[in-house]
C-alpha cells in the first residue's frame, strides 16, 4: 500500500488498487473533497482554483482528472500547465483565486505523484484545514453541479515568466551586477519543469546557462533528490564547461543545491 494521506495532500504510486495506490478514483475523491472544503470557506457565486504540475509522466492524466472534477463542482480552473511549486504559490494571489493545487511528488521517483493543496494566500493548508479535507474525502455526500452551472477552464501558461518578473523586481536582485559578472552556469533540471524555469531566470539575468537534463519529459535521468551522490553528471559537466557553478533542482523546483567550479557541493549551511 503506497497511498499516503496527510494534512498537506495525498500522494502515492500510480496504478494498482483503489485506496491502496494513487488511482483515478482516489484523485477524483480527493479533488472533490478539496472543492467541497473551498465552498465551505465562503459563500460566493464563483470559485477559482489554480492548477499546475511538474513534468511527471502521469502529470497530464492527474491534472485532467483534478481540473474536470473541479469543473463538475462548478469551480473555475486556471490551468498553468507545466509549472513549479513556487510559481503556483505566486499565481494563486495574483489570480485572486480561492486556492491552488500543485501536482507533484517532489523528489520521489517517477512512479509517484501527489496533490499538494494551497489556500487563498497561496500557502499550504493548516493542520485543521487539512484534517477537514481528509474527513470530506471519506464522505459519501459530496455534491456536484448541474449542467448549467459547471465551471470553466482557462489556460494561462505565462506564469513562469510572470514569476520571473516578480523575482527581478525584488530590491535585493542586482541584475546589472549579475550581468556584468558574465557567469556561466550549468543547470540540471532533472528533465522536469526546472529545466524550463531556471534557464529562463538565468538568461533574464544575463547569465549563460548550460542545460543538462532540461527536457521536461518526466524521465528522470538520476534519483531526483538533489544530493551529492546523485549528481556525478552535473559535477563532470561543470568542470568540463569551465562553469562558474552548477545548479540542480528537484522536479517541482522547491528545492535546489549548488555546486562550485570544481564540481563540489556547497554545504547546506553556506
Amino acid at each position: 500500500m503506497t497511498l499516503i494521506k496527510s494534512i498537506s495532500g495525498i500522494r502515492g504510486t500510480i496504478g494498482g488498487v483503489v485506496a491502496d495506490n494513487l488511482t483515478p478514483i482516489d484523485v477524483v475523491k480527493f479533488a472533490s473533497a478539496y472543492g467541497a472544503w473551498l465552498k465551505q470557506q465562503r459563500d460566493k457565486d464563483n470559485y477559482v482554483v489554480v492548477v499546475g504540475r511538474d513534468a511527471r509522466i502521469s502529470g497530464e492524466m492527474i491534472q485532467n482528472l483534478v481540473m474536470h472534477t473541479l469543473v463538475g463542482m462548478g469551480i473555475h480552473v486556471v490551468d498553468l500547465g507545466l509549472s513549479t511549486t513556487p510559481t503556483v504559490e505566486v499565481a494563486v494571489p495574483l489570480e485572486h483565486a480561492d486556492g491552488g493545487i500543485i501536482l507533484t511528488a517532489s523528489h520521489n521517483p517517477k512512479q509517484w505523484n501527489a496533490l499538494k493543496l494551497l489556500n487563498a494566500k497561496g500557502e499550504f493548508l493548516s493542520a485543521e484545514d487539512g484534517k477537514q479535507i481528509l474527513e470530506l474525502s471519506e464522505s459519501a455526500s459530496l455534491s456536484f453541479n448541474d449542467v448549467d452551472s459547471l465551471g470553466k477552464i482557462t489556460i494561462n501558461q505565462a506564469y513562469i515568466d510572470l514569476h520571473i518578473d516578480e523575482i527581478l523586481d525584488l530590491p535585493l536582485v542586482n541584475k546589472k551586477a549579475i550581468e556584468a559578472a558574465k557567469f556561466k552556469v550549468v543547470v540540471d533540471g532533472v528533465n522536469s519543469t526546472g529545466g524550463i524555469a531556471v534557464p529562463l531566470l538565468l538568461e533574464r539575468l544575463g547569465v549563460h546557462a548550460v542545460k543538462l537534463y532540461c527536457e521536461p519529459n518526466g524521465h528522470f535521468p538520476h534519483n531526483p533528490e538533489p544530493l551529492k551522490e546523485h549528481l556525478g553528471d552535473l559535477s563532470e559537466k561543470v568542470v568540463k564547461e569551465h562553469a562558474d557553478f552548477g545548479i540542480v533542482v528537484d522536479p517541482d523546483v522547491d528545492r535546489l543545491a549548488f555546486m562550485d567550479e570544481k564540481g563540489e557541493m556547497f554545504g547546506e549551511e553556506y
